[in-house]
């Protein structure tokens, strides 16, 4: 199934600004502050790197369905 949404959930931890989803894929994260995903991407490209990024999160913050 293709992933159609990316989104930082701050609910229970915040983003620390580490900068491990930017480097693993750059494409659909940027870290000015705190993440963002950009706009405009279609993540169905990225499935892999944006499932990975969301497994090396330390705090867990990145979601998607």
């Amino acid at each position: 199934m293709a992933i159609s949404k990316v989104w930082l959930d701050e609910s229970n931890d915040e983003c620390i600004s580490c900068g491990a989803c930017e480097g693993i894929c750059p494409e659909v994260f940027e870290v000015p502050d705190k993440m963002v995903v950009k706009a405009g991407v279609d993540f169905a490209k990225y499935e892999t790197q944006i499932q990975e990024s969301a497994d090396s999160c330390p705090t867990q913050v990145i979601k998607y369905e």
